[in-house]
């Protein structure tokens, strides 16, 4: 599956931004999404990911309650929408698929970056205060 993350840009700190993967190649049903980001000078940190259907989710404490992951696997999209945006918020994000076979998602390693084998090119957010 290749990925392709947009919606990136320039927003006040309180607003809020939206940011779209693009899926293409297998069907999207097969893969568990999720959403990593890279703060300026920072390493890449996990910030949420979602079931192959949707009906799960798992985020990171930092955007739990303003972030909101959801996807439509017939258009082949994941969408992070970001609320209440802070200063900190600010980095470039990518989209990720992990396989879908193997342990149910809740056992999952999703926080780690290893547990995904598929990568989009990062959108950058920039928050301002």
């Amino acid at each position: 599956v290749q990925l392709q993350a947009s919606g990136g840009g320039l927003v006040q700190a309180g607003g809020s931004l939206r940011l779209s993967c693009a899926a293409s190649g297998r069907a999207l049903i097969n893969y568990i999404m999720g959403w990593f980001r890279q703060p300026p000078g920072k390493e890449r940190a996990f910030v949420g990911a979602i079931s192959q259907s949707g009906d799960s989710n798992v985020y990171a404490h930092s955007v739990k309650g303003r972030f909101t992951i959801s996807r439509d696997n017939a258009k082949k999209m994941v969408y992070l929408q970001m609320d209440s945006l802070k200063p900190e918020d600010t980095a470039v994000y990518f989209c990720a698929a992990a396989s879908g076979s193997g342990p149910p998602f809740a056992r999952r390693a999703l926080r780690d970056d290893y547990e995904y084998s598929y990568w989009g090119q990062g959108t950058q957010v920039t928050v301002s205060s």
